[in-house]
C-alpha cells in the first residue's frame, strides 16, 4: 500500500473493498454517442500492455484493465481527455512501479491468503493525478470556449428550420430563437451551446429517421410523428440522452452537472401570444455598478457614459483599440474589479492600505486607462466575476454595431445575453476551483 495515505484514501479503499466493481459500472446504454471526451475515433491505450481500442469502446478497455491488470480508475467520466490521461500514466508506470502511485485494495482480506487479490486504485487523491486531471480539464475548457467564440462571431451560418423549413442565414442565434419562439422548441440559450451545427445535425437525423426527439419512439411517417410531438408536447429533447452532453458549455465548466440542469435554469417560458414582444428586453433595469464607485445605472449607455465622464474610463474605446472579443472583455472587467477590491492599482500593481487609497492613486496618477500587459489579465481565472451577479458583464457585446443593428431591426429576435447568475455555485464546486485559486494567488 502507499506509505502516506490520507483519510480520504482510506475511505476510498475500504469502500471499494466491498464494492470493487462499482467504479467500473459501464454506461446504462451502449449508445451514449459523443461525450465530453470528443471525437470517438481517438485511440485508448492500455496502461500496461499493447492493447488499444477506439475511445467509443472505452468500456472494453476498462473491463480489460480490471480483469487482466487488477486496475481501477476512479471517476472515469470526469476525465476531460481520457486518451491523453491514459498515455500519461502509461509512461509513468514504465518509469516507476504502480505501487508508487496507486492505493492497493486487498479483496477478501479476512479469508484465506490464496483467495486474496490485490487491486490498484488510481484516483485524484494522488496529487499528481489531480494536477493532471485539472490540466486536461483546463485545456479542454479553453478549446471549447475558443470554439464557442468562433461560433458567436460566425455570420456564415446557413440552415433550414427543422420544423417549418424556413431558411436562416447569418448568426446561429436567429434560428435557435426562431425555433424557441415560433415552435416552442428550445435547446437552451445560444450562449450556452457549443458545436451548434453538430447538435442540430444530430437532431435532424432523428427527425429524418421518424424518431420523436423527446420519447425517441419511431413512427411510420412524418405526419404521424408531427402529430405525436404536437399533441404530446414532445417538442423538446430527451433529458436522459447523454449524446447531448458535449453541446453545453457548462458541462466543461462544472464537472458532474448535467445539461438538463442547465436547461432548466436557462429556459424561458414561451407564450404563444401575438402581444408577446421581446423588443423591450433591454428596457428592464440592469443595475450595473460602476468599476470605480458605487454609482448604479439602469442602462448600458448610462453606465458607460458615467464611467467615461466621471472617471475618464472608456471601455468602448479600449474594446475597439485592443480588438477585444467578448470573453476578453469579461476577463478585463473581472480583472479590474478584483484588483480594486484588493486595494491594488491595476495599471502599475502598487498595493495600498484601502480601496479608497487605491482609487485616489489611480485617478491622481492617470492610471485609469493604463492597462498592464494582456498576460496579466487575459487568464482563465478571470472568467469568474469578483462580485456575484455583476450586471456590467451583461452589457458587454462583440461589436460596435450591436446597438445600431438592433435598433434598425426591431422585429428581429434578440440574442439573450449569457446567463451569469449561477457562478457562485460554479466557483465553489468546479474541478478548476483549486487551480484557479492557485493562479490567483500567484498573480
Amino acid at each position: 500500500t502507499m506509505t502516506n495515505k490520507t483519510e480520504k484514501t482510506h475511505f476510498v479503499v475500504l469502500n471499494l473493498t466491498f464494492h470493487i466493481l462499482e467504479p467500473l459500472c459501464f454506461p446504462e446504454q451502449s449508445t451514449d454517442g459523443p461525450s465530453l471526451h470528443g471525437p470517438s475515433s481517438e485511440l485508448l491505450v492500455c496502461l500496461f500492455c499493447s492493447e488499444s481500442v477506439l475511445l467509443q469502446q472505452k468500456d472494453f478497455l476498462l473491463k480489460h484493465l480490471l480483469l487482466e491488470h487488477k486496475m481501477v480508475i476512479a471517476d472515469v467520466k470526469l476525465i476531460a481527455d481520457l486518451p491523453k490521461y491514459m498515455l500519461y500514466w502509461k509512461g509513468r508506470f514504465l518509469e516507476q512501479p504502480v505501487t508508487d502511485f496507486c492505493s492497493v485494495i486487498k479483496t477478501n482480506s479476512t479469508g484465506p491468503v490464496e483467495k486474496q487479490e490485490d487491486y490498484f486504485l488510481l484516483c485524484d487523491v494522488l496529487p499528481e493525478d489531480r494536477v493532471l486531471r485539472e490540466k486536461l480539464q483546463q485545456k479542454r475548457l479553453e478549446e471549447v470556449l475558443e470554439q464557442q467564440q468562433k461560433e458567436r462571431d460566425d455570420n456564415s451560418f446557413h440552415r433550414l428550420c427543422m420544423f417549418c423549413s424556413e431558411e436562416f442565414s447569418g448568426n446561429r442565434s436567429t434560428l435557435l430563437n426562431h425555433m424557441a419562439r415560433e415552435h416552442s422548441f428550445s435547446i437552451g440559450l445560444p450562449d450556452n451551446i457549443v458545436y451548434c451545427t453538430e447538435f442540430l445535425d444530430a437532431l435532424q437525423r432523428k427527425l429524418d429517421n421518424l424518431q420523436c426527439l423527446y420519447c425517441e419512439k419511431t413512427f411510420r411517417d412524418k405526419t404521424t410523428l408531427k402529430d405525436h410531438m404536437r399533441k404530446k408536447a414532445h417538442r423538446r429533447i430527451n433529458a436522459s440522452n447523454r449524446e447531448y452532453d458535449r453541446f453545453y458549455v457548462i458541462n466543461y465548466l462544472e464537472l458532474g452537472k448535467t445539461w438538463e440542469e442547465v436547461q432548466s435554469e436557462d429556459d424561458r417560458e414561451l407564450v404563444d401570444d401575438e402581444d408577446d414582444d421581446w423588443s423591450d428586453w433591454q428596457a428592464h433595469p440592469v443595475s450595473a455598478v460602476c468599476l470605480f464607485c458605487d454609482h448604479q445605472s439602469d442602462t448600458m449607455d448610462q453606465i458607460y457614459t458615467h464611467m467615461k465622464e466621471g472617471h475618464g474610463f472608456d471601455l468602448l474605446m479600449l474594446r475597439t483599440e485592443l480588438g477585444l472579443r467578448f470573453y476578453q472583455q469579461v476577463k478585463l472587467v473581472n480583472f479590474i474589479r478584483r484588483q480594486i477590491h484588493q486595494s491594488r492599482c491595476y495599471g502599475c500593481q502598487e498595493k495600498f492600505e484601502s480601496r479608497a487609497d487605491a482609487l485616489r492613486h489611480i485617478m491622481a496618477e492617470g492610471h485609469v486607462m493604463k492597462l498592464p500587459d494582456a498576460s496579466a489579465w487575459d487568464q482563465p481565472q478571470y472568467y469568474f466575476p469578483t462580485y456575484e451577479n455583476d450586471a456590467l458583464l451583461c452589457t458587454l457585446s462583440d461589436s460596435d454595431n450591436d446597438q445600431s443593428e438592433e435598433a434598425s431591426h426591431g422585429e428581429d429576435v434578440p440574442v439573450i445575453a449569457e446567463d451569469m447568475s449561477d457562478l457562485r455555485a460554479l466557483k465553489q464546486s468546479s474541478v478548476l476551483n483549486q487551480l484557479l485559486k492557485n493562479r490567483s494567488s500567484c498573480s
